[in-house]
């Protein structure tokens, strides 16, 4: 069925395509001899002109003329060698494990690989050049799309000038509008208006075709609309069905990948209704939507327009939509495990993109000169100079040891050759030994916070240890900006982050940037190596956890906050609870359910488990009811197991509906007040294990 529907799906766009007879020509004929002309044919074009259209007859092509095919789209790809190399294999339909470069050299046959949104793998141009298509068989062609034509490199080798073609690509000719006008049923006397007004712009042609699809009598007059795709979103936006049509166009736009899930709940529908399937169905039939095996996503020029659009017209539905969407991520990313988690993770920052701390990763994948690699062996001599270049020979020393005792946490930024222009060295600190601690001043004074703070099981705690440039050191620079931002990928996907530390070399310098970030200055943690002093900012991630520190970034941005440092109020810090005192705490709250006035003294009131359920900026009074709410849903999860029925039993006739004293609750129960204890016990117990769950929970993320 998967199949017939993925089919039904190509034949649809196909029927829509036109023109581009010189592009398929070119392809058609590099195919048809028994070796190929050209190894490379890059394709390059604005926003909207076509280019996926295009590549996915390419594909269509290539495989009519017996080749494989492999398809990649750079949005799903992080850029960097090794992601790449998996998205390939799993284009090819490999096991995980398997190198798709060794299996290629050895499988039969010609392989056409096309990569989409070539534009965002900027950072592994160079290791693609280079080395990627240098290993791959003489019977491969490699065809790219992008917003930008190839990089100097690429058009100044004689090589490559010899093994690949430019294919710069340009609007519709009139003949070829009007085809697509007349397939898509737009009215005969309306065509010559239209195309005074598109120019033969693809996606322009295509949102004109869905004005009329949604019953639109819009006479175009081009002389009043100079931004082309913004004119017609705010059309299409005024044309659709029903406000409920609108919303769900909205939402699409601010998601990074819709599903009717997704959508109920940016709708506040219930899941698997009929209006949500019927507005899915709908949005998933936009000429300007795509699809992958996720979900639904527009163009990016009618996500940016669109969302562009509703900030401006209704920044408070905006606002509201946004609140829905991390309504529905944060509870499946704090619930999630592994890979999953962090596909949810990637999604939920997403919706932070216009985050300081977020978007310069989203510009990095466009314009970034470097990537994030592992540490390889050679690479350990290299970065130990980079280190006694720049903070002395006992510092390299120290390097050459962490490098040693924990490789796992070393990320490498490598240039376009694959050398090493910078690095991260992270080091896990409950990792750490004594025998570490007394040999590097930084790790000690680090571990010393430490000690001062209550521990749980599970956390970890890192040392960003070492972060420096080859040859700008800790200055701004793009290394330095691919280092903070595997900075906050270590933040987001951490399970168990309870603390950071970041030393700099120069604290003053970094002191506006790092308090906008929320990283505490921390003089207790610095230290001295080799007669140079580092000044440390931390940051306790229990207190303000990643998701919390993605909603604090964002209002920030939206300066819903009065700057970097603003204070918090007397009532509203988090407090970090050790296990046994939060069994002590809750124990008090079981006690005190029917009596709000003490309630409000507990410690829990104070703990994420509590926040979480009443809002982080909630008041005390509010907080109260919310931990009643805790405790009795909690506890209510006890019926679900006939092996735990007896201890909810116990709990519920002494703490949410009491007995007067505990033997008239044990005569209740018709229960020897022995076993009538040892079930209360019991109960406590796991009530107690299950919400010392839920605050770990919300404490990781």
């Amino acid at each position: 069925m998967a199949g017939s529907l993925q089919e039904r799906l190509e034949q649809a766009r196909r029927g829509r395509f036109v023109g581009r007879e010189a592009e398929r020509d070119l392809l058609r004929e590099a195919l048809a001899g028994p070796e190929l002309p050209f190894f490379v044919l890059h394709l390059f074009g604005p926003g909207g002109i076509g280019k996926t259209s295009l590549m996915r007859e390419f594909a269509y092509l290539a495989q009519a003329a017996g080749a494989r095919v492999a398809f990649l789209d750079g949005r799903g790809i992080d850029a960097a060698p090794d992601f790449f190399l998996r998205a390939l294999a799993a284009a090819l339909r490999l096991p995980a494990e398997t190198d798709p470069v060794a299996h290629l050299a050895d499988a039969p046959g010609r392989l056409v690989l096309l990569v989409d949104t070539y534009e965002v793998l900027t950072p592994i141009d160079g290791w693609l050049r280079e080395q990627f298509l240098s290993e791959l068989p003489a019977d491969t062609l490699v065809i790219l799309a992008g917003r930008r034509p190839p990089s100097l490199p690429w058009r100044t080798d004689p090589g490559w000038a010899e093994m690949m073609r430019i294919l710069p690509l340009r609007n519709f000719n009139p003949e070829e509008s009007r085809a697509y006008l007349a397939r898509r049923h737009v009215p005969a006397d309306q065509v010559e208006s239209v195309l005074d007004f598109t120019h033969g712009h693809a996606l322009a042609l295509s949102l004109v075709a869905d004005l009329y699809d949604q019953g639109a009598t819009t006479h175009f007059r081009p002389e009043v609309a100079p931004n082309v795709i913004q004119t017609l979103l705010e059309q299409l936006v005024q044309q659709v069905p029903s406000p409920a049509h609108r919303a769900a166009l909205e939402g699409c736009a601010l998601v990074r990948l819709t599903t009717e899930s997704l959508l109920a709940e940016l709708l506040s529908q219930p899941a698997g209704s009929a209006e949500v399937h019927d507005l899915f169905e709908w949005l998933r039939g936009l000429s300007f939507m795509e699809a992958d095996r996720r979900g639904i996503f527009p163009h990016d020029l009618t996500r940016e327009a669109l969302l562009a659009d509703v900030r401006w017209r209704n920044p408070d539905w905006y606002g509201e939509l946004h609140a829905r969407a991390r309504r529905y991520y944060m509870p499946r990313v704090q619930a999630g495990s592994g890979q999953e988690q962090r596909r949810l993770l990637s999604d939920y920052v997403y919706l932070h993109r216009d985050s300081p701390s977020v978007k310069p990763f989203f510009l990095w994948q466009e314009s970034g000169t470097v990537f994030t690699d592992g540490l390889r062996p050679e690479d350990v001599e290299n970065l130990a100079a980079m280190v006694e270049q720049h903070e002395g020979d006992e510092s390299a020393a120290l390097a050459v040891h962490w490098l040693d005792r924990q490789p796992e946490g070393v990320s490498v930024l490598r240039g376009a050759t694959g050398e090493a222009v910078g690095f991260l060295a992270r080091v896990r600190l409950e990792g750490t030994t004594a025998g570490d601690r007394e040999r590097d001043p930084a790790v000690r004074a680090a571990w010393d916070v430490l000690a001062r703070q209550p521990s749980r099981a599970g956390e970890t705690a890192t040392l960003f240890r070492f972060w420096m440039a080859r040859d700008t050191y800790q200055g701004v620079s793009p290394e330095q900006s691919r280092i903070f931002l595997n900075m906050v990928q270590h933040y987001l996907a951490t399970p168990g982050l309870a603390y950071t530390f970041l030393p700099c070399a120069d604290p003053i310098f970094w002191q506006a940037l790092l308090s906008y970030a929320d990283q505490t200055r921390l003089p207790e943690a610095d230290f001295t190596v080799g007669g140079r002093h580092y000044g440390v900012y931390a940051h306790d991630w229990r207190v303000t956890p990643p998701l919390a520190w993605l909603e604090l970034m964002a209002a920030r941005e939206m300066n819903m906050n009065v700057g970097p440092s603003a204070p918090r109020s007397a009532g509203e810090p988090l407090i970090v609870l050790s296990e046994v005192e939060f069994a002590t705490a809750v124990r008090d709250a079981l006690r005190d359910y029917t009596d709000v006035t003490a309630l409000t003294t507990n410690p829990l009131l104070r703990s994420r488990l509590v926040l979480a359920e009443a809002g982080p900026n909630a008041p005390v009074a509010a907080r109260a009811p919310a931990l009643r709410r805790v405790l009795r849903e909690t506890c209510d999860t006890l019926q679900e197991s006939p092996r735990l029925v007896k201890f909810h039993r116990a709990l519920y006739h002494t703490y949410f509906q009491p007995a007067a004293t505990q033997e008239q609750a044990a005569e209740v129960l018709d229960l020897p007040f022995s076993t009538y204890r040892r079930h209360l016990r019991s109960g406590i117990e796991e009530l107690t294990s299950r919400l010392w769950s839920r605050e770990m929970g919300n404490l990781e993320m």
